[in-house]
């Protein structure tokens, strides 16, 4: 059964990936510096193994972007997925704040509270970015990176900042649109066939989660992910570029960058498939980061 805290229409999911993980789904109250109550924290966790593999989603997304990669991963690891501070389920309390250094001090307090040994930490799209500014910031805590079509490289001004009332609430209407997002959908996958209606339940699903636009609002004022540009290079980690060879969101020309930037770095594009290679090819993304997982154990 489906935690309680997840939105009945849950019961909508058709794919069998889709039910297992939402049936998987867990929610854990983690005490940050960010609040004097703790926030209650959604994640999956799965598998065993000596190195635990962590999952970090993209942008106005969940756990449920991992629907597919996560129990290949988990067959011979340890694997987790959270949702991020101000993303998917886990709570948006007033008064916090939702900025990249909140994400990354939350995202800290999950990984000391319930994994607490260094780990592959894979970022996909924003939550590449995520995991660049978190392996920055707490490189103890991150054995290798895997980033996957990552946001993060270039460095931009941030428009976000004068996305204020009406107009932050016009724009989360705007997201909230399921014509909107079906054409977001469409435009992550190289094979169209995959923006099915239970990809959209899925993608939809946390949008019904309490303060969900005003999170999102706020993290959009404070900047999120502007771009790292140089700092990249400061990477000390053994780094797996994972590429969907016909990206048309964030496009293909930042894959190189990213390899030229981390010194320890290898990219591997990911033929015929778009933005999401996790959910276009999971086979043979698990089985790269697999193979990475493998050669730090050795």
């Amino acid at each position: 059964m489906p935690a309680s805290f997840l939105p009945k229409s849950i019961a909508q999911l058709t794919e069998s990936t889709s039910i297992a993980l939402a049936q998987s789904i867990q929610q854990q109250a983690i005490t940050t510096s960010l609040s004097q109550q703790p926030i209650a924290t959604t994640y999956v966790r799965q598998g065993s193994g000596n190195t635990p593999i962590l999952l970090i989603h993209g942008f106005d997304s969940s756990v449920f972007e991992f629907r597919r990669l996560l129990p290949l991963l988990a067959e011979k690891n340890e694997t987790w997925a959270v949702d991020l501070l101000g993303f998917g389920f886990t709570e948006r309390a007033a008064g916090l704040a939702f900025s990249a250094m909140a994400i990354g001090s939350h995202l800290y307090s999950f990984w000391k509270t319930l994994i607490s040994q260094p780990v592959i930490l894979v970022g996909a799209s924003m939550g590449g970015a995520a995991a660049i500014d978190f392996t920055l910031n707490y490189p103890e805590a991150v054995k290798k990176l895997v980033l996957i079509d990552s946001a993060g490289f270039p460095v931009t001004s941030n428009k976000g900042k004068f996305l204020i009332p009406p107009l932050g609430y016009l724009a989360t209407s705007f997201l909230r649109n399921p014509k909107i997002r079906q054409k977001i959908s469409l435009n992550a996958y190289f094979d169209k066939k995959f923006a099915t209606v239970d990809a959209q339940t899925c993608a939809a699903l946390h949008l019904e989660t309490p303060n969900w636009n005003q999170a999102l609002i706020a993290f959009t004022k404070s900047g999120g992910y502007a771009g790292f540009g140089e700092k990249v290079s400061q990477i000390q980690q053994q780094t797996l570029i994972l590429w969907g060879k016909q990206d048309r969101i964030l496009g293909t020309a930042d894959a190189a960058k990213f390899e030229s930037a981390i010194g320890n770095s290898q990219l591997i594009w990911i033929p015929d498939c778009g933005h999401v290679p996790h959910l276009e090819k999971p086979q043979i993304t698990a089985q790269h980061i697999l193979d990475f997982t493998a050669k730090a154990a050795s």
